[in-house]
């Protein structure tokens, strides 16, 4: 019963400019990872390894190149018996240099642990329908353009928004939360804003303080990260409860963890399987916030369908609560058609939709 694998570099397509303070997105390279048994080769796991660009660690011109060679070490092996055998075999294969690889060999096992039919947890997400509370992602953009995504989602039925800020006038943004808690004030919306990072230091507690007249429920990673004194500042007494985001990202061993988390304090932070080594690492942050009394919440970091619906499913698994950023789904003009299905501000699966992978056919393998 020895493993075979292939790993197909896939080109996602937006089907708009993403704006973020970073930059506008308008593709995303990524890589899937195809894993079966040589006796049984119909039956297919499938996991999914997507750096994000200048943020991920491993975000690498030649990253087909590296982690093709770490992929080949699972040919020719006994499939690991257990769920724990699959994360300690992630680990020893991508080890903390490539977090978005570990993840997708530990979803790819998974899958194929339960017989290749896109089940990486076998739980009522995956069999019932049940659904998970998801926020409505609003990228930045012209203030036109970010009104109409706001319209939209509250005809959609979202009752928790997450607006990006950063890159337009300041005082423009404000102006657009106001909007929404001026025009939906029957609506009980949520309102969440992302400045990932763009904040400078002299100015993140003005503009957290002005923010807070809106509403606001949390601010993602107000300050760039790296600053851990004045983050630790802001976030001792914040006008808006802050969440770490790009904080996180390459702190490895669990005690550094415990170490970061407690030096700062904050009050949530953002779990993202892909940048932050997969499952079992998003399992120790989660276990750490917890034992220091902070929140936390799961967000996709722009995956395919693929490693979207096996987020999803960890998030039911380990009963996350609140509002989940899980809806990133429909931002891709050729995304793999699955059961996943958004629907009045909840994700779920849907029994009867079906998978279609045959893009995939296509696929340059390596």
């Amino acid at each position: 019963m020895a493993l075979k694998t292939q790993l197909i570099p896939y080109t996602l397509k937006f089907k708009f400019d993403a704006g973020t303070s970073r930059g506008v997105l308008q593709e995303k390279k990524t890589y899937l990872l195809k894993v079966w048994n040589e006796s049984h080769p119909e039956v297919v796991g499938w996991g999914e390894c997507g750096p994000l660009a200048k943020l991920s660690i491993d975000d690498y011109e030649d990253l087909n190149d590296r982690i093709a060679p770490l992929i080949k070490m699972i040919d020719g092996i006994e499939m690991p018996k257990n769920t724990q055998a699959i994360y300690d075999l992630a680990f020893k294969i991508a080890g903390f240099d490539y977090p978005a690889l570990r993840f997708a060999i530990e979803v790819a096992l998974l899958d194929l642990m339960h017989d290749g039919v896109r089940k990486v947890f076998d739980n009522d997400f995956y069999h019932s329908q049940n659904q998970i509370p998801i926020n409505g992602l609003i990228w930045m953009g012209h203030m036109e353009n970010m009104l109409l995504q706001i319209s939209d989602k509250v005809v959609e039925e979202f009752d928790c928004l997450k607006v990006k800020v950063g890159s337009l006038d300041f005082e423009k943004e404000v102006d657009i939360l106001n909007y929404v808690r001026r025009k939906y004030y029957n609506r009980q919306i949520m309102l969440r804003v992302d400045a990932n990072g763009a904040f400078k230091p002299h100015e993140a507690l003005y503009k957290m303080k002005t923010l807070a007249f809106q509403n606001i429920h949390s601010i993602e990673q107000p300050i760039a990260a790296g600053q851990h004194d004045l983050m630790a500042e802001l976030c001792a007494n914040p006008p808006i409860d802050i969440a770490l985001d790009e904080e996180l990202i390459g702190v490895h061993k669990k005690e550094e963890k415990k170490q970061l988390l407690a030096k700062i304090k904050p009050q949530y932070i953002i779990i993202k399987p892909t940048l932050l080594g997969g499952i079992q690492s998003s399992l120790e942050w989660i276990d750490v916030a917890e034992s220091l009394n902070i929140g936390w919440w799961i967000t996709s970091a722009l995956e395919s369908n693929i490693g979207l619906n096996a987020i999803c499913q960890f998030t039911y698994e380990i009963k996350a609560r609140g509002h989940q950023g899980l809806g990133t789904g429909k931002l891709y003009e050729n995304n793999f058609d699955s059961p996943l299905t958004i629907k009045k501000g909840h994700i779920y699966y849907d029994r009867n939709k079906e998978w279609d992978l045959t893009e995939l056919d296509y696929g340059e393998f390596i």
